[in-house]
């Protein structure tokens, strides 16, 4: 019997790829640079399964292009780069990586939250530059972070896990969410539910742990910055939409807000013009790569393409009712 062929829009890494070949006629593509959308297309027109990045869209084109196609697996827990609902008109499972990239992700939202703080990007550029001539007393003054208010947005897995380490600082930890959560998940951190605009007029630090939904797409848009207090730091390691960047840096250029740190972005991989600032702190899309989380992710992948092709449910599916239809 042949194998299911599958299509990989990254090479992936060993452990990955010695799962899916044992099962699987895999064909990967391996250019340092991201396949071109006419390439992804082309590619997986005789494919049963996709391997694929949050680069990759899958959507109403990509899967009339291959009707053989039974699987989307994104390497990435977020999966607003797959029209899930056009996946499960089609019967095709769309599945995502989640849970492997929590701690990883709560740690890169602190090392953001610490660096425009503690304007570690300006020190960093200014002990490059050769031009630094000592020690002085009002040199790159921050903010401390020990004793502030942290105000979380989102607080599921990776909201709670940045929550856990706020403790370590004696924070306040207040958070807003869709629904509130459980008082076993707030006791253990003091975390405190408040609604959005008590948590924009109190929070020191405003840190972004939300899906991109159609009502979280613009979440922080001008009036939230505006309730916000001058002293304030936003941090997203979520989704870039979340925030409206034009809203964002008419803030920092009006000095509603202190300054921000950014991981992800409204349209990236462009960032926009007013973002590169002192005061604002820039990643590319960082938040989960460790050499551990990534290779977990890619492992959690490859398993759940697998376990479809061996007749078992995949285990993260975003899209369960897609089986009713086979």
């Amino acid at each position: 019997m042949p194998k299911p062929r599958v299509y990989c829009s990254h090479e992936l890494f060993e452990e990955a790829r010695k799962i899916l070949d044992a099962t699987c006629d895999v064909e990967y593509w391996t250019p340092a640079e991201r396949p071109p959308r006419e390439e992804v297309v082309r590619r997986v027109k005789d494919k049963e399964g996709l391997v694929c990045l949050l680069t990759e869209k899958v959507d109403e084109r990509l899967l009339r292009a291959a009707p053989k196609l039974r699987i989307a697996a994104n390497v990435a827990v977020g999966f607003d780069n797959i029209d899930v609902a056009a996946c499960t008109k089609r019967g095709v499972v769309a599945t995502n990586t989640p849970g492997v990239l929590d701690e990883t992700t709560a740690d890169f939202a602190w090392t953001l939250l610490m660096a425009v703080a503690r304007r570690l990007g300006e020190g960093e550029q200014l002990a490059r530059s050769g031009n630094w001539k000592g020690w002085n007393l009002d040199q790159l003054c921050g903010a401390d972070i020990w004793g502030k208010t942290l105000g979380i947005v989102g607080f599921g897995r990776i909201g709670r896990a940045v929550a856990r380490r706020a403790l370590g600082f004696n924070m306040k930890v207040i958070y807003t969410d869709a629904v509130r959560a459980p008082e076993d998940a707030e006791k253990p951190v003091g975390a405190t539910f408040q609604d959005m605009n008590t948590l924009l007029a109190e929070a020191d630090f405003i840190s972004l742990h939300v899906p991109l939904l159609a009502e979280t797409r613009g979440l922080f848009d001008a009036p939230k910055f505006f309730r916000m207090k001058p002293t304030t730091f936003l941090i997203n390691t979520s989704r870039g939409p979340v925030v409206d960047e034009a809203a964002l840096v008419a803030a920092l250029e009006s000095k509603k807000i202190a300054g921000a740190a950014l991981d992800v972005y409204e349209n990236e991989p462009f960032i926009h013009p007013g973002l590169k600032r002192p005061n604002v702190v820039l990643a590319p899309h960082l938040a989960s790569a460790s050499l551990e989380t990534r290779t977990k992710m890619a492992v959690m992948a490859a398993n759940n393409v697998v376990s479809l092709f061996q007749g078992q449910m995949p285990p993260n599916m975003v899209n369960p009712s897609v089986l009713k239809k086979r």
